[in-house]
């Protein structure tokens, strides 16, 4: 178990060495920088995120695609695009589990959304409270209504809580969204960064449990929340700001995490695996 001084230490050794630029490719948030709209950015970055499952090179290929069918203004072209026009647009799509026909559902319930709500962003909101301690009850609540708006199915491209997992593509777009700087684009102004919680998937889980932040052998939102709160405990109101230097080790593995962390038994002797999510 690392000390909190130890853990302060490595956590933001690894934020100063790889929170930059140059590391970002290769990341799906590559795509939400393609627009300078921020009505355009959420829907790229709900897109892109959806999407990210597996390798990165697939994620980016399917996210391009799938941005591609939209045009240069995803956000108005999904305001006014029928159903039918969807999905001939989404014709011959396929990534992984997801068929042309899963995009389409997914496009026209986020369609659906920017129509009732102006924004993604204020979608959100309605479910959210200022004072609430995480993201979690708006983020149960958006996925909600999102399914309520969802015509046919969507495989998993935005899973509803509650089926033991830990939301964390859901989670990785709010930390794009929300916070600001020379990595996560924000856009954001209403919720705050120390109420994100950390997109948790099994690579993440894995260093988490090296670096003593979690017991727990689940990777779900419970230990999600409880990663989140160690995370808090060095930076209180930005907990989320560790995740992209902590994840370059499934994407960078030259970097030479091995050393610095001082991973020992269950630590990886060489490159690790690619984490299933950027």
């Amino acid at each position: 178990m690392q000390t909190p001084g130890s853990l302060s230490t490595i956590l933001e050794n690894l934020f100063e060495r790889h929170h930059h630029p140059r590391f970002l490719h290769p990341d799906p948030l590559e795509m939400v920088f393609h627009y300078d709209d921020p009505a355009d950015r959420e829907v790229a970055g709900f897109i892109a995120s959806a999407l990210a499952l597996g390798r990165v090179s697939g994620i980016l290929g399917a996210g391009t695609a799938a941005l591609g069918a939209l045009g240069p203004r995803p956000a108005e072209t999904l305001r006014s695009c029928p159903a039918g026009e969807l999905r001939e647009r989404c014709e011959g799509f396929v990534y992984r589990f997801f068929t042309a026909d899963h995009l389409a559902n997914f496009l026209a319930a986020v369609g659906s959304l920017l129509r009732e709500f102006g924004s993604l962003e204020r979608a959100f909101l309605s479910g959210h409270a200022a004072d609430a301690e995480t993201t979690l009850p708006a983020a149960e609540a958006f996925l909600a209504r999102f399914h309520a708006r969802a015509e046919g199915p969507i495989a998993i491209l935005l899973p509803l809580p509650g089926r033991g997992g830990s939301l964390k593509r859901l989670h990785l777009f709010l930390r794009w969204m929300v916070r600001s700087d020379c990595i996560d684009p924000g856009g954001w102004n209403s919720v705050l960064p120390a109420q994100l919680i950390v997109p948790l998937d099994t690579h993440m889980h894995r260093l988490a449990r090296e670096l003593g932040l979690t017991a727990r052998r689940s990777c779900d939102a419970r230990t999600a929340l409880e990663i989140t709160a160690a995370f808090r405990g060095v930076d209180s109101a930005d907990p989320v700001r560790f995740d992209f230097s902590l994840t370059r080790l499934g994407i960078h593995p030259d970097l030479g995490y091995a050393t610095l962390f001082g991973l020992s038994g269950g630590g990886w002797s060489e490159a690790p695996p690619e984490p299933d999510r950027r």
